[in-house]
């Protein structure tokens, strides 16, 4: 059997989309599965133990796939992601339509689980954890017991609406000092350069294995609403996320020893500006929120929203 599933999309929608991969896995567990997504997300896929074969797929762009047994729209709902897989002339398509209608107010982890569940294919939505590649001592409880990695900065985000403004992650830095590793991908090293200069120890611009190695070892890490966020959810990281334009019932962790800051306003998670509820966080707040989640062995509640 060839499952041919379509996620061309970033690292945070793939990273929620691990319990619909594994739910497709279980169900048809001797299948050739295939996942259209973009090429740099390989050392990503490699670790979620679900996808036998990752097809380079950039955005919704013709796939070349024929006539798979099964096709599984991850993508969205648009005509656009729906056409493309069609012309790969499945046996089978699941995708959301008349059967299962698109719901805007639903976690996205929630919305790949239910349209497969619909389907008659179980999935776990807490089932999101991806294994260090180096091991890890963790607890009986399966969080980590021990982390004496550094802090973890992350400045960037793929739109100027979830980028908290560099002076303030600068300012954050300052604060934890040589402890502190900012991070970025190769296009945002001169962003982590400048929040790196305030006092961290060493600036981090490689490739996504290395990035995932660090946070799985980390000690704590402070992003946006961005992809590093769901790679600390992977991992059990304790992290401090800064959300914007995005509600956090939306696409914040489900569960673990993270902090989530959000004022409660929501607006244009693509433009170009700082949203104005990010700008609401302040330095203070998210020093304190990394107090409660650092230390080793720390568990903190899953969601404490700055109101």
């Amino acid at each position: 059997m060839r499952v041919l599933v379509l996620r061309a999309l970033g690292l945070g929608d793939l990273l929620t989309a691990v319990p619909a991969l594994r739910g497709l896995r279980r169900a048809f567990p001797d299948a050739e599965i295939t996942l259209a997504a973009p090429a740099w997300l390989s050392d990503a896929v490699d670790r979620i133990d679900a996808v036998d074969r990752l097809l380079p797929t950039e955005g919704l762009v013709p796939i070349d796939f024929d006539r798979p047994d099964l096709a599984v729209n991850l993508h969205g709902s648009g005509p656009r992601s729906v056409d493309l897989l069609r012309v790969t002339n499945p046996k089978r398509l699941i995708t959301h339509g008349t059967h299962v209608p698109w719901r805007h107010d639903q976690h996205e982890v929630d919305r790949w689980c239910r349209l497969l569940a619909r389907h008659g294919i179980p999935c776990d939505p807490e089932n999101l954890h991806l294994d260090p590649a180096v091991p890890t001592a963790r607890q009986g409880s399966g969080e980590f017991a021990h982390r004496d990695g550094p802090v973890v900065v992350h400045p960037g985000a793929s739109h100027g609406a979830r980028r908290w403004p560099v002076e303030r992650f600068a300012a954050v830095v300052r604060a934890i000092g040589s402890d502190a590793v900012v991070t970025g991908s190769p296009a945002e090293a001169g962003l982590a350069r400048a929040v790196a200069s305030a006092g961290a120890s060493r600036v981090q611009v490689g490739s996504l294995a290395e990035l995932l190695d660090l946070v799985a070892g980390a000690r704590a890490v402070i992003c946006g609403d961005t992809g590093v966020a769901h790679v600390a959810t992977a991992y059990g990281t304790p992290s401090v996320l800064l959300f914007g334009p995005v509600s956090p019932a939306h696409w914040g962790p489900r569960s673990g020893p993270h902090k989530v800051l959000w004022h409660g306003r929501t607006g244009d998670t693509f433009a170009d500006e700082p949203d104005p509820g990010l700008l609401e966080i302040t330095v203070e707040e998210v020093l304190t929120a990394l107090g409660g989640v650092s230390w080793p062995g720390s568990v903190s509640s899953a969601r404490a929203m700055s109101v």
